[in-house]
């Protein structure tokens, strides 16, 4: 099939902006993911238009994020913070902004619709019809997959978003998987045809994720030169399971009462989700255990310090329920940082277990103790996956990443030019 040229895509984000701060409210890796590639598919010549909700009453129309990528502020509903379950309800409001907009320009202003996450799935499946162009949909998380995976105390995801992934599934040209297992859970779990899946692995911004001095990040941060650091990176929220590096350090120092005086167990990141019901429990769970002394909480940071952070750690801890990716993992594994993490979904494909870190079955906090332990006892070792961890982050560029992308757009025009013509 011969390819189409894509000028222009309408990228979708209804419930969080690409502008604001990784680790606060909603905003985490498809944040991430969303940047990267619109500023790379820019650099390859195509525009990138992202639709998100307005969320401050003095926020512009539009900003430009990068040449070539203009993010458009779409009044629906209150400007403050509004929940995500309340989001469904704003559909309409939204979705009338996003035709309005193109309403404004010729017709054919945008050769592909790109959405992100289900409610922007629906928003993308109703402009699909209207204007003619193929739909491209990355879930980034899926309903079906958080309900099998649940935390203890978390609630299951409603089942007006199953029946809406359905919906997507069903209507969308292209349906992007992160990795390998999500396509799977896409074609299993969904029933998605085998002909609309396709497989674009994430990437990581190579040039600020960098193996650095080690001293030097701790000196920046505050961390004493001697300190045994475990690393969470991170929403806090039940999903992403920081109570079980809480619980596994909390053993460590059980079986081993000299490590407190240079342990710190630092948490990177805000409370999201179902975790904003709660936005004090990982100070009350140290508190609990008797480890208040050696926890940091520390509020989202920017990719620099972030970078910093992973230099300054002796390994990244990510004992998520459900991960689609998992772009914590391999930004810490850039910085040459290794990885405990869960062995579970995209974290399968973002670490290699036993060369770039170690995938850990289920979330007994004994056995993340057991690994960690590991962790601070065996340097060698931990050298060895250091190693690893550079290597095996090396292959994941967002340049690819959107070189791929845009291989699929083409496709997804052509194809479907090809279906009108005949």
């Amino acid at each position: 099939m011969r390819r189409r040229r894509v000028g222009r895509v309408a990228t979708v984000s209804m419930h969080t902006s690409p502008l604001d701060q990784p680790g606060t409210g909603d905003a985490g890796g498809m944040n991430v993911y969303i940047v990267e590639t619109a500023r790379r598919l820019a650099q390859l010549g195509v525009e990138v238009e992202i639709f998100t909700r307005q969320t401050a009453r003095d926020l512009p129309p539009s900003v430009e994020l990068a040449p070539g990528v203009l993010v458009r502020h779409i009044t629906a509903g209150p400007y403050e913070e509004l929940d995500r379950a309340d989001m469904p309800a704003q559909l309409c409001a939204f979705l009338s902004g996003v035709l309005r907009t193109e309403a404004m320009y010729e017709p054919g202003r945008y050769d592909l619709i790109h959405s992100h996450y289900w409610l922007s799935g629906q928003v993308g499946w109703l402009a699909k019809e209207r204007w003619g162009v193929p739909l491209v949909h990355t879930m980034h998380t899926m309903a079906k997959v958080k309900n099998l995976l649940l935390a203890e105390g978390d609630k299951p995801e409603p089942q007006a978003r199953v029946v809406g992934e359905e919906q997507v599934v069903e209507v969308a040209d292209r349906l992007v998987a992160n990795t390998d297992d999500e396509a799977e859970e896409l074609k299993t779990l969904y029933g998605a045809p085998d002909d609309r899946v396709v497989v674009v692995n994430p990437g990581v911004n190579l040039s600020v994720f960098q193996p650095a001095s080690t001293g030097a990040a701790r000196r920046r941060l505050g961390v004493p030169q001697d300190a045994r650091l475990l690393l969470f990176v991170g929403r806090i929220q039940p999903l992403k399971a920081p109570d079980v590096l809480l619980r596994a350090a909390a053993r460590m120092l059980i079986e081993d009462p000299s490590l407190r005086d240079r342990l710190i167990v630092a948490c990177v990141g805000g409370p999201s989700g179902n975790g904003l019901a709660r936005p004090d429990v990982l100070h009350k769970l140290a508190a609990e255990l008797g480890i208040s002394d050696v926890v940091r909480l520390v509020p989202p940071a920017p990719q620099e310090e972030l970078a910093d952070w992973y230099r300054a750690a002796d390994v990244t801890v990510v004992p998520s329920y459900s991960e689609s990716f998992g772009l914590v993992a391999l930004e810490s594994q850039a910085c040459g940082t290794p990885v405990a993490a869960a062995s579970v979904g995209g974290l399968r494909t973002a670490v290699r277990d036993g060369v770039s870190g170690v995938l850990v079955d289920g979330h007994d906090p004994h056995d993340w103790a057991l690994v960690l332990g590991r962790f601070l006892s065996s340097p060698r070792w931990r050298e060895g996956l250091s190693s690893g961890a550079r290597a095996h982050a090396a292959r994941f560029g967002w340049s690819a990443t959107a070189a791929r992308l845009l291989e699929v757009y083409e496709e997804a025009v052509a194809s479907r030019s090809l279906r009108v013509a005949v």
